[in-house]
């Protein structure tokens, strides 16, 4: 009697959907995450097959965020078949592994186009005054 690939006998789990995405650790107002391969239909609180790096979006002392990625395991899951979330996408396109995720531009937009008008807003306040 063969057993169904629902039972957990492994056939499903190797042929499964993978992704890399972020899983959030850390504490209220505090994030941190860690990179992390797992099957695509799992949320992000059960177990992982493999940690591939590490983000934290705060910046440090000296305004740097700091990343730890494991290229050579993104590689490898790349080549067989993982899908990529966008958060993971755009750092990964930032840290040169892949290419530019065209949301990293748009954002990118956005702040230059707030700053320059938050400048205009206060010359012009100085200028009134």
């Amino acid at each position: 009697m063969s057993l169904s690939p629902a039972s957990g006998i492994g056939r499903f789990y190797a042929k499964s959907a993978k992704i890399i995405r972020f899983v959030r650790l850390g504490c209220t107002n505090r994030p941190f995450y860690h990179i992390v391969v797992m099957e695509r239909r799992k949320n992000q609180h059960q177990p992982v097959i493999e940690q591939v790096g590490s983000y934290d979006p705060l910046p440090n002392d000296h305004n740097e965020r700091l990343v730890a990625l494991n290229t050579e395991r993104i590689r490898f899951w790349l080549g067989k078949g993982a899908h990529l979330s966008t958060p993971a996408a755009e750092l990964l396109g930032i840290a040169g592994l892949l290419p530019i995720h065209p949301r990293t531009y748009m954002t990118a937009w956005r702040s230059r186009r707030s700053a320059a008008e938050a400048e205009a807003t206060a010359e012009k306040a100085e200028s009134t005054a």
